[in-house]
């Protein structure tokens, strides 16, 4: 079932508040996945998601390889579900490392998962810019 990624229903929207492990995919330079688990948060006002992450990371090197190879960003989705619920958010990924991004996403992420990760210096931002929204909640 596909959903508006700026206008989600209020179901959608609640499921992406509640606290779930996902994953993100990633394109290798290959163009073969690369699927981790991560935490996400998802802002339909801005038509965003945002992962926090280490710079070092494979996905965040993936993203890179594809920002710098097509200047557009990758193409990647973030996906969770939870019994018979599932949603899926699809866009381009960009690498954010300012500090005011680092610090809204990590803000993000601790009202989503009810905890403030630890200070790392190598933490970025992978913001996905949404195009596409799926899923049954």
């Amino acid at each position: 079932m596909s959903h508006d990624v700026l206008n989600p229903t209020p179901e959608y929207l609640a499921f992406w508040r509640e606290r779930h492990v996902c994953t993100l995919t990633t394109p290798r330079p290959d163009g073969t996945p690369h699927v981790v688990p991560v935490g996400v948060t998802y802002d339909p006002e801005a038509g965003l998601a945002r992962v926090i992450s280490n710079r070092h990371s494979k996905k965040v090197r993936n993203v890179l390889a594809a920002q710098e190879g097509h200047g557009g960003g990758a193409r990647v989705a973030v996906c969770q579900m939870a019994g018979r619920r599932w949603a899926t958010l699809e866009g381009r990924a960009v690498v954010r490392t300012d500090e005011a991004s680092v610090a809204d996403a990590v803000a993000r992420y601790a009202e989503r998962y009810g905890r403030t990760p630890t200070p790392h210096p190598d933490r970025v931002v992978v913001e996905i810019i949404l195009d596409r929204a799926m899923g049954r909640a």
